[in-house]
């Protein structure tokens, strides 16, 4: 029974490639003066130095010994009469070491000149003997040629080591090159098991439409019930069964790849079942050695499941926020209703005396105030509130409301107002960023019960081609954890004791901020605090003056002849009594075709009083539009207690009356309307909504 070895890996078989030995360096040479001399030694150096090699002097046979132990000379001067060692002993141990033993010698001598001592300077070994004093041209020609031999050889040798290396490496990169084929075979048959497995497709396509496969992995099938091979045999084959309606969106994402290097894209693909199933298909396009885009990788995975997941989590989450909003919606109004409920069930049953009858009709008020509050609350987290928005002076703002910021949040908390130095004008509903800002400063209060610090600070930001006015509110708090900081929006989600807090405040910031085309962030970590940014729209219009809204003191009535537009029969027959009372004469209509008929017949109309949501298909804007061209100049007030997106939008053009309204608000309203002067104003067409003609009340309805 044989076992089968492991293959190693790549990197084990592979050898270090050596540096080539270096061909382009000049070679240099060293020569070594030996004389104990320093005049003898210095009129050496003088005499070679032109040669530009480097010179090494030494002043002893045992000095010039140590040099030659870790260093290499071409040439060596040597000294014969030295004291100590002298010339004929250091030749000596020269020639008796194998690493110097063929290292030239020229021996120097004033003394030795006879035959018989240069016999014995030849016999020890040198190869020249040059007599003191010395002729410069004659030594600078004897060493210049021994060099030169020296130099030749030198190069003999580098090139003979270029050439080993030329072999070694040849035959290390065959080795090498046979080892990684072998590695290639292993690693492929790996591979393609592992794409046989895997719930994916791997392929590689073309880069023009219609993007031809070259290469799809056999998981296709499993997929999409058909062979690899017919994805390859026929070009237009997978792009034929994308769904028609995301066929353009396909080839748009894969052709800007072509810019981007990478694409992702999800698309409906009919299979072989006869059913559509969702793919994602992601990848990127190789360039080729060229830098040019020659070929796209990519792969291809079923996401139906995963989609089907998602929106079932997705419901499920949209179920559990309607549960956690329907359960606190009634929570709150069951207890609103019951004070109502109860106190009118009290008035009913039994004469009481005036201050006890005074004091139910003040708890019903409380109470149907606190419901018309909640429901405000409401509208503005879903971004459907009526807003008045204008050019805001943030900083004066800030200023003129801190003192009631510093009352709502107490003695114990230090606030540091920080403004921006400059003017910041934001397009917002100046009321409500003021609401914004006392619920985010009474939600650091609660977030620091034993005191801290409420930094409320300016600034103004570039992001991207917009201005922004950044309001800051931060604390220093006990701060959220992550799970807390992702639900802080969430209407009536809150953290506080029962009783403690309604959980709509953050959600009426949230979508105040929305509405007015802003972003709020958030930053908190447990124990570091909490931060608040409201990110507003810039302004460059001039800031406008703002006035305090005031509750009117007298109710002003009149005689003037209104059409109520009404659906609700109880909220018409209230309204009825409303403007009866105030002693104007009223005509009633329960939808706007009634309206419509009342407006064309000869009838006397000073005002038109409609609701905005109507049944029959025609709102109370259009309503009002239409009323204007049949009627120039007509006034117009309109109210609601709730409006979709875009009649938010629509009913900035003509006043509003938010719901529910008391009798000294509709007074007010009323005569604000019938008062001002009727001016003719051109009427606009041109593509899109129209501008309608109208007094001045019309378009200040956002003022009001």
């Amino acid at each position: 029974m044989t076992r089968a070895v492991p293959a190693k890996p790549l990197s084990a078989w592979r050898a270090e490639p050596q540096a080539p030995p270096d061909q382009d360096t000049p070679l240099t040479a060293r020569i070594l003066i030996v004389d104990d001399d320093e005049r003898n030694a210095f009129a050496a150096v003088q005499a070679l130095e032109e040669l530009g090699h480097e010179l090494v002097t030494a002043k002893s046979g045992e000095e010039a010994l140590k040099r030659l132990l870790t260093e290499e000379f071409a040439v060596i001067l040597l000294d014969l009469h030295m004291p100590g060692m002298d010339g004929y002993e250091t030749a000596e141990f020269i020639r008796s070491r194998k690493r110097t033993a063929r290292t030239p010698i020229v021996f120097l001598t004033a003394i030795f000149r006879d035959e018989a001592h240069v016999f014995q300077a030849y016999s020890a070994g040198a190869v020249d003997v040059v007599f003191k004093p010395v002729d410069p041209f004659i030594l600078k020609s004897k060493v210049e040629v021994l060099v030169d031999l020296y130099l030749k050889t030198e190069e003999v040798k580098r090139q003979s080591a270029y050439r080993q290396w030329l072999l070694d490496e040849h035959t290390r990169v065959k080795a090498e090159k046979a080892q990684t084929e072998r590695v290639l075979r292993v690693t492929e048959a790996r591979q393609q098991a592992i794409l046989k497995t895997l719930p994916i497709v791997v392929h590689s396509r073309s880069i023009e439409p219609p993007f031809a496969p070259q290469f799809v992995s056999e998981a296709v099938q499993d997929i999409t019930g058909f062979p690899a091979s017919r994805f390859v045999d026929e070009p237009g084959f997978g792009s034929s069964r994308i769904h028609p309606d995301d066929v353009d969106m396909v080839v748009e994402r894969i052709s800007e790849a072509i810019k981007s290097g990478h694409y992702s894209v999800e698309f409906r693909w009919l299979c072989a079942d006869g059913q559509y199933r969702i793919l994602q298909d992601q990848g990127i396009v190789a360039p080729s050695d060229d830098g040019e885009a020659r070929e796209i990788f990519g792969v291809i995975l079923d996401a139906t499941d995963r989609k089907l997941l998602e929106e079932q989590l997705a419901q499920a989450r949209k179920m559990e926020a309607v549960g956690q909003l329907t359960g606190g919606v009634a929570h709150d109004f069951n207890n609103l209703l019951t004070v109502v409920l109860g106190n009118v069930d009290m008035l009913g049953r039994k004469a009481e005396d005036e201050g006890r009858r005074a004091r139910r009709i003040d708890a019903i008020r409380q109470a149907t105030e606190r419901g018309r509050d909640l429901t405000r609350q409401l509208l503005a987290f879903s971004r459907r509130q009526h807003l008045s928005p204008v050019s805001v002076d943030v900083n004066a703002l800030i200023a003129d409301f801190t003192p009631l910021i510093r009352q709502a949040v107490g003695e114990a908390v230090t606030l540091d107002v920080n403004l921006a130095a400059e003017s910041l004008c934001a397009h917002v509903d100046p009321t409500q960023l003021e609401t914004a800002l006392l619920n985010l400063a009474v939600n650091a209060r609660d977030a620091m019960p034993g005191g801290g610090a409420l930094v409320i600070a300016t600034r103004h930001e570039k992001e991207g081609a917009n201005d922004r006015v950044v309001v800051e509110v931060g604390d220093t708090g006990v701060g959220m954890a992550p799970e807390i900081r992702e639900r802080v929006f969430e209407p009536f989600f809150t953290t506080k004791e029962v009783g403690k807090g309604s959980g709509l405040g953050l959600s009426q910031v949230y979508g105040f901020v929305r509405q007015s085309e802003g972003e709020v962030r958030v930053d908190s970590a447990p124990g570091k605090g909490t931060r608040f940014q409201l990110r507003l729209p810039a302004s460059d219009a001039p800031a406008e003056v703002l006035r305090p809204e005031t509750t009117p003191t007298e109710v002003e009535g009149g005689a003037e002849r209104i059409l109520l537009v009404e659906d609700d029969p109880t909220v018409l027959a209230l309204t009825l009594d409303m403007l009866s009372g105030l002693g104007y004469h009223a005509t009633t209509a329960t939808h706007a075709a009634e309206a419509l008929d009342i407006i064309r017949s000869e009838a006397p109309i000073d005002l038109l009083f409609t609701d905005v949501v109507m049944p029959g298909g025609i709102s109370g804007v259009d309503l009002a539009r239409t009323a204007r061209d049949l009627r120039p100049g007509l006034p117009v007030l309109l109210t609601s207690g709730f409006m979709g997106e875009g009649a938010v939008l629509e009913t900035a053009e003509f006043p509003l009356l938010d719901k529910p309204y008391e009798t000294a608000g509709l007074a007010a309203k009323l005569r604000g309307v019938l008062d001002r002067p009727v001016r003719k104003r051109r009427r606009q067409d041109g593509g899109g909504a129209k501008s309608q003609s109208a007094e001045p009340s019309t378009t200040v309805a956002a003022a009001e």
